[in-house]
């Protein structure tokens, strides 16, 4: 096997299983036999063994091997040479201690090796992870670093918990997109500007920067004139060109508290759930924020220390906060969680499989408080801290990360035989 397949294993009897597996399709994998204990938290038994959760190595890996471990499914992470550590040494699975109760130290019970996370698509690679029989659980990641909606589609053939054709919604520029789902539920969104001329209100300029084509550049404008000088300030300085600019988009500011939203819909039981709410950390406008207003303006006027460009505020996200929302917009928030799924399942059949988030900003009254949504997350989302709010313990007794709640979800339908209800 050559450098770019080469897998590292952390468990000689998990080992001796994987090596046993046979290579299967998502065909097979529905056809399993399972045990009869109850669900959802029952005993991992026979075939059920076999399988394999794999993820890609970023994002929210970990939140998903831990909760396949907690589960006691086995895990794989695809990652690239120079990016590893934090799968093969960090948190690699270990044996526990005696007295400790734990079904295992670490979560990554093995590491698949490849040069560029792109190699996923290669047929050697997949071959590798149909012989583990792997389920696999896209995110943000997987989206933008194989950066073709078409190959994730039609080309990768690994079973994907959820629905792999409504990632590309998160898209803005692909047809359809969040916004014409988010129109077709009647949920309140910002307001689009598809001509700069027409600016009457504060917006935010969303657009892709020159050398990062994964980050976004933002910038704040009013008028007409602002955003001619603001973008051609960021043309100059190397931050962004004009063709990406072009097709940027040019969004209402919503001002109000800005709260995720992180659901998970359940195809078996055909119940939505609110696992968790989150907010973002985005540098380096939060050190911004932190100064006082005089100090604002002072170091937006002066130079980066290579003494030529501007300091340009980047809302670059750094992590997640988990929050807690007001017990009276939990009802509104799940009536627009019930709304997306709906349109979803009309507009991308067979709609929303599993985890999804509606990042919304919460606007004053009067007369009430409202939910704005301006960005959809149709995949796991990346912020693991959110088992940390109360509300999957409301529902199950304990907090339940959605890493967990995937793991869950994959037992209950082999249990009941509807893997088929999950997979695409």
């Amino acid at each position: 096997m050559s450098k770019m397949y080469k897998t590292q294993n952390y468990s000689s009897s998990e080992s001796a299983n994987w090596r046993r597996s046979r290579e299967t399709t998502s065909e097979n994998i529905i056809n399993f036999k399972v045990s009869s204990r109850p669900a959802p938290y029952r005993m991992v038994t026979g075939q059920a063994r076999t399988i394999t959760v794999a993820v890609l190595g970023s994002h929210s890996a970990l939140d998903v091997c831990r909760g396949a471990k907690d589960e006691g499914l086995k895990t794989l992470v695809i990652a690239e040479y120079g990016r590893d550590k934090t799968y093969a040494e960090y948190f690699k699975t270990r044996s526990p201690s005696t007295s400790s109760g734990r079904s295992s130290i670490g979560c990554v019970d093995e590491v698949l090796y490849v040069d560029k996370f792109k190699d996923i698509l290669l047929p050697k690679i997949q071959k590798i992870l149909k012989s583990k029989n792997s389920i696999f659980i896209p995110h943000r990641s997987f989206e933008v670093y194989i950066n073709d909606y078409d190959a994730i589609e039609n080309d990768f053939k690994i079973p994907i918990f959820g629905n792999r054709k409504l990632l590309r919604i998160e898209e803005r520029s692909e047809k359809p997109n969040q916004y014409d789902l988010l129109k077709q539920t009647g949920i309140k969104y910002p307001k689009t500007f598809k001509d700069p001329k027409d600016i009457d209100t504060i917006v935010i300029v969303k657009v892709n920067e020159k050398e990062r084509k994964y980050e976004r550049a933002f910038f704040l404008a009013s008028t007409r004139k602002q955003y001619q000088s603001e973008s051609e300030r960021l043309i100059k300085a190397g931050v962004i060109t004009k063709k990406d600019l072009n097709a940027a988009i040019i969004e209402e500011f919503i001002l109000g508290v800005q709260v995720n939203f992180n659901f998970f819909y359940s195809p078996i039981s055909r119940r939505l759930e609110l696992v968790g709410t989150d907010t973002r950390r985005q540098t380096d406008i939060e050190g911004i924020l932190r100064l006082p207003v005089d100090r604002q303006k002072e170091i937006l006027e002066m130079k980066t220390r290579a003494g030529n460009k501007k300091i340009n505020p980047q809302w670059e996200e750094a992590g997640h906060i988990a929050v807690t929302t007001l017990e009276s917009l939990l009802e509104p928030a799940f009536e627009i969680g019930e709304k997306f799924i709906k349109a979803a399942r009309q507009m991308v059949p067979p709609g929303v499989i599993g985890p999804f988030s509606l990042q919304s900003v919460i606007t004053p009254g009067p007369p009430k408080k409202e939910i704005v949504v301006f960005d959809v997350s149709p995949r796991v989302p990346g912020s693991p801290g959110i088992s940390s709010t109360p509300y999957s313990a409301y529902l199950w007794g304990q907090s339940v990360s959605m890493g967990r709640r995937v793991a869950m979800e994959i037992k209950n339908a082999i249990f009941r035989k509807k893997l088929n209800k999950i997979l695409t």
